[in-house]
């Protein structure tokens, strides 16, 4: 079953001047750059296909992008929009409480971010590393950066950036 072109056309009439999305596994990969991009467009029309997808007119001329959540195909674009409007949500502002904590994050200078810790100190024998604990911001900083880039290199190589 492909989505036919003019029910859609039908539907994205009115909204003519909203940033048009077809989610769609021939799109362009998401990444953290699409999702800021897309938090600052004042409208954004997410558009999903099912089963087969769409006609290809919807792509040609009734959408400004496509994006793909990967390599993979789902049943329908659904998913993929609940994914973009949970990254673009999450950078608007009042949506996450320390609103630079959305600049330090994975992904950000093409690295992933460091373990996070918690109380307590000790579990089953497992313990916070001690730097966490000293106090020292310049130490601290320094552990993060560090475990930013070895993690990265470790489970993440295909991001292939990390600070010198």
């Amino acid at each position: 079953m492909v989505m036919m072109v003019e029910p859609l056309a039908n539907a994205l009439a009115p909204l003519a001047s909203a940033h048009k999305v077809l989610l769609s596994p021939a799109g362009a990969r998401l990444d953290q750059a699409h999702l800021d991009r897309l938090a600052t467009l004042s409208d954004l029309v997410l558009v999903c296909g099912r089963y087969e997808g769409v006609d290809e007119r919807v792509s040609e001329h009734l959408v400004d992008e496509e994006i793909s959540l990967g390599d993979f195909v789902l049943a329908g674009g659904e998913i993929a929009a609940a994914a973009i409007i949970e990254g673009v949500a999450r950078l608007l502002p009042g949506v996450v409480g320390n609103p630079t904590s959305t600049r330090t994050e994975s992904f950000r200078e093409g690295m992933l971010e460091e373990p996070q810790y918690t109380r307590p100190r000790s579990f089953q024998g497992w313990e916070v590393p001690e730097v966490l604990l000293s106090g020292d911001h310049g130490r601290i900083e320094d552990w993060r950066r560090q475990q930013r880039m070895e993690r990265t290199k470790t489970r993440r190589p295909d991001l292939g950036k990390s600070e010198s």
